[in-house]
């Protein structure tokens, strides 16, 4: 394993931007050191081009021990309060993605370093149990993907998801998937038998229906078309379902709100839920390099109603306000939502998850595994 600080701006300079061959399908424009550096690595041109003979931005997997695996909040406008991350990182490369600014703790830029340096959990399952085998431990639905993607393209070759779910199913654990990958169908198996005992339920993330939005807001993702298809297989499964709008970008997706409540609707979705866009810390920067370059036409508009919905600023982080935004703007899309899902009969099925059926993991002999 590589130590972060050892990738440091991994691949490429703090430059202005970088070069399009270079980043090709990926999300950020560049990739300036995190905050916490007290260095940065600027790259010039000597006159020979040296810059144009970079190699392109590939993604690199450093396994890591986690020393813990559960993570705590105490959010007051969160729906739960303990979540699992098996990765950190996300090679989905969404453009928007708030979780970018953690990858500044590990040393890197939380633009293309947060999408090519990424971390897989390797002991995840294990940690989990021992969390479970605690003495005193009570169990309350655990969120998984609540940062990060568990269902990212590296899940493929590594598995810590699945891993996690076979461990969530034996101790009969409550779990809440959110995810924007067509992937978390592979797991159909757990999850089917976890739902029928009330213990899974899954959010898929639905951000534009345009394949052409989509895939420059979210360039490794699949498909709208695909995440459709997979709540389609889920709540046909008898797996509780909800379709995520998120994040609305006011002024380039927030007029596609309700073709995409309908949609989901049709597909057999039991619920529905929405985030505006949040631009906290790093995202301010990196969202409107974005915008500059895939939306020059429309991203002054943009940024004026983002602003409008903060109060004037980029972002303001206060619980109640901070995804949902304030004003005439925030409230029309707000009763908008509002009045889709209640005409399509959205958010009107019980959705909790049973508590009750927990056991903690027990080896051949009867025996607490881990104690």
């Amino acid at each position: 394993m590589t130590h972060p600080q050892d990738n440091l701006a991994t691949d490429g300079f703090d430059n202005a931007d970088i070069p399009e061959q270079r980043r090709r399908g990926r999300g950020a424009r560049t990739n300036h050191s995190g905050r916490f550096e007290h260095q940065a690595r600027v790259g010039f041109d000597d006159g020979w081009e040296t810059l144009a003979d970079m190699d392109v931005f590939r993604t690199t997997v450093h396994p890591e021990r986690a020393k813990s695996i559960i993570a705590s909040n105490n959010s007051p406008d969160l729906s739960f309060d303990r979540s699992l991350n098996p990765y950190r990182g996300c090679e989905h490369g969404c453009s928007y993605c708030y979780a970018r600014p953690t990858h500044a703790f590990l040393g890197h830029s939380p633009g293309l370093d947060f999408e090519t340096q990424l971390y897989a959990k390797t002991n995840a399952a294990e940690r989990l149990e021992e969390a479970f085998a605690a003495r005193g431990y009570k169990p309350q639905t655990l969120a998984l993907g609540a940062v990060t993607d568990p269902y990212q393209p590296i899940e493929k070759t590594w598995g810590i998801t699945r891993q996690l779910l076979e461990v969530l199913d034996r101790a009969n654990h409550p779990v809440a998937i959110v995810t924007k990958s067509a992937l978390v169908v592979r797991d159909l198996d757990i999850l089917k038998r976890m739902a029928s005992r009330q213990l899974a339920k899954v959010a898929i993330s639905v951000t534009s229906l345009d394949r052409a939005v989509a895939r420059k807001m979210e360039p490794r993702a699949p498909t709208p078309s695909k995440r459709l298809a997979a709540l389609k297989e889920l709540s046909d499964a008898g797996v509780p379902t909800t379709v995520m709008v998120a994040p609305i970008v006011p002024g380039l997706t927030d007029h596609e709100t309700e073709a995409i409540l309908t949609a989901a609707a049709s597909y057999g979705v039991w619920g529905a839920g929405y985030v505006v866009l949040r631009m906290p810390l790093e995202i301010k920067d990196l969202f409107r390099e974005w915008l500059a370059t895939e939306f020059p036409d429309k991203a002054k508009r943009v940024i004026h109603l983002l602003q409008s919905m903060h109060g004037g600023q980029d972002y303001k982080a206060d619980f109640g306000v901070r995804q949902v935004g304030t004003g005439p703007y925030a409230n029309l899309i707000a009763q908008r939502f509002r009045t889709a899902t209640r005409k399509l009969g959205l958010n009107t099925k019980d959705m909790r998850l049973r508590t009750d059926l927990f056991r903690a993991p027990t080896d051949a002999a009867g025996q607490l595994s881990l104690l």
